[in-house]
């Protein structure tokens, strides 16, 4: 196969004529050549994404998609190149109107899904394009992405009350950003099927968002792409397509490229892929993974080993809303020295205790004077987040929480999600210590491992995980800085992934200057100054 970029062109060598004779009889404009230096037929044809398209549907492998010779890749001056696994994955995407994308957590598949979009839209192939994702990304990943890199694009994110979701969907822009249950909300679905327009669906982590075909969200999810008049190109992304069991691929499968689960029922895949081994117990056949490869299809995947060109550490952003009580909480404290919590006093009588106790308050854990623990709803959504990036990344995670209780709730959140969690605090014993860093960095009995940031020493390695998440910041650079290297050390074989879990002004403002190894001091009175302005 050869690209005549200059003219457009692409060239196809064959040993046999009939089949190139074949292929110009199916294609129109194509021409039949042969080359005497290559000793072959040549099947030329313009290299247009139809052309592409067609060729892949008559057998001919290994078709370049013209996004890859002919785009200009819009970016932010952050990126200087695309990733090799992003222009892959952005050209199989092109060729896809229904895809699996199965790309590990930081290959930069968010960017390639947008970059694909922007391609088909631009040779008018491709309408506007509807984003449904977790909603802890959808402003910090999505639209984001979407205002650093697309500066001619617009976006609309859909979240908050029923009647904002509907006026922001009204609003005429190209691309619509929702969360996962977003489709739930009445209405919505309604005012989605009226639009023609939309003609492009992502869903990212779609194995979070669409694993059981039997909830209401599957449900709205199936109708927006399966069930309606306007057909809709679909692409499902996630780095993780079966994180419980064989059985999770069944409604992606169904959801995305339903032909290939015609007449298939879940408990006639469920006996294909897992065997029961008493009245409760399943455990996958021999031969599961391979059937799973079969039914998501047409898929991608890039992991981490995969992207020798990706940076060494790549940092980002979840965001997740504070609960009503969290928020009267916070703007108080901003307001007040001492703010009270169901009558109980909590006071800030200088800075640095002050910003921890808006932090604590984001973290749903706050103490009062005396030390004792007053309890404010909004630590569950947060914690959600967790489990969510847990579920997304392809190994070992290190999740910091700063507070004792916090970290307390964490553990016993993951662990009854089936999360297995190795506990660092102040209060875990040297010897103790020791031996969950080395079950963690040498065994696979412990997946996650849940730390306060403070209790992690200097020079430890744990480069069995490769992803850290901060479950709320800390005030200290050093600590910061020291708490990231336990995995960004000699013997790291992956980029590391940093992510920051944030609802807060303040929480962003104090990832931001640790990032930059700047100082805390004096963040806080121009948070309060700000606030007295509105």
């Amino acid at each position: 196969m050869y690209v005549n970029v200059s003219k457009k062109l692409l060239v196809y060598y064959t040993k046999r004529e009939s089949k190139a004779r074949q292929l110009s009889a199916l294609i129109e404009k194509s021409r039949v050549l042969w080359s005497e230096k290559k000793k072959s037929w040549l099947f030329v044809v313009p290299h247009t994404l139809e052309n592409c398209v067609a060729l892949k549907k008559l057998g001919v492998k290994d078709v370049p998609s013209p996004i890859l010779y002919y785009y200009d890749w819009p970016r932010s001056y952050k990126i200087a190149n695309p990733f090799y696994a992003q222009r892959e994955t952005a050209a199989f995407l092109t060729l896809h109107d229904r895809a699996h994308v199965h790309n590990g957590l930081g290959t930069g598949k968010t960017l390639a899904s947008l970059w694909a979009w922007d391609y088909l839209n631009k040779e008018r192939l491709a309408k506007k394009l509807f984003i449904i994702a977790p909603l802890s990304t959808i402003e910090r990943a999505w639209a984001d992405t979407v205002f650093e890199n697309f500066a001619h694009r617009t976006c609309a994110v859909l979240h908050g009350t029923r009647k904002r979701r509907l006026t922001m969907l009204d609003e005429d822009v190209d691309i619509y950003i929702i969360n996962h249950d977003g489709l739930t909300v009445a209405g919505v679905l309604d005012a989605l099927s009226a639009r023609s327009d939309i003609d492009t669906v992502v869903i990212d982590e779609l194995s979070q968002a669409a694993r059981n075909s039997q909830t209401k969200r599957w449900k709205a999810y199936n109708t927006l792409v399966n069930k309606q008049p306007v057909k809709r190109r679909v692409w499902g992304l996630t780095g993780t397509p079966i994180p419980n069991a064989p059985t999770d691929a069944y409604a992606q499968a169904k959801l995305i490229t339903p032909e290939r689960m015609q007449g298939v029922s879940f408990t006639r895949f469920r006996d294909i892929v897992m065997q029961q081994r008493g009245p409760y117990l399943w455990i996958p056949r021999p031969e599961s993974t391979k059937k799973v490869f079969e039914v998501l299809q047409p898929s991608i995947r890039f992991s981490m080993e995969d992207c020798v060109d990706l940076p060494e550490t790549i940092f980002s952003y979840r965001h997740v809303d504070l609960s009503a009580s969290q928020q009267r909480a916070y703007k108080q404290m901003l307001d007040d020295l001492v703010a009270t919590i169901d009558g109980t006093e909590v006071s800030a009588v200088n800075e640095a205790v002050k910003l921890s106790k808006l932090i604590q308050i984001a973290c749903g854990v706050v103490y009062d004077s005396e030390g004792n623990e007053v309890g404010i709803e909004g630590w569950e959504a947060r914690t959600n987040v967790v489990l969510e990036i847990i579920e997304e990344a392809e190994g070992k995670v290190i999740v910091f929480v700063p507070f004792r209780s916090a970290l307390s709730k964490v553990t016993e959140y993951l662990t009854e999600k089936g999360i297995s969690c190795g506990v660092i605090h102040g209060g875990v014993a040297k010897s103790e210590r020791d031996e969950i860093f080395k079950a963690f960095q040498t065994t696979n009995e412990i997946r996650t491992l849940v730390a306060q940031p403070y209790a992690m020493s200097h020079g430890l390695t744990l480069t069995a995980a490769n992803t850290v998440v901060w479950y709320a910041p800390i005030t200290s650079a050093d600590t910061y800085e020291q708490a990231n290297g336990r995995i960004a050390r000699p013997g790291q074989k992956l980029t590391t992934h940093i992510i920051h879990i944030e609802g807060t002004q303040a929480e962003m403002r104090i990832y931001k200057r640790l990032e930059k190894k700047q100082r805390i001091q004096g963040l806080l009175l121009k948070l309060v100054e700000e606030d007295s302005k509105k």
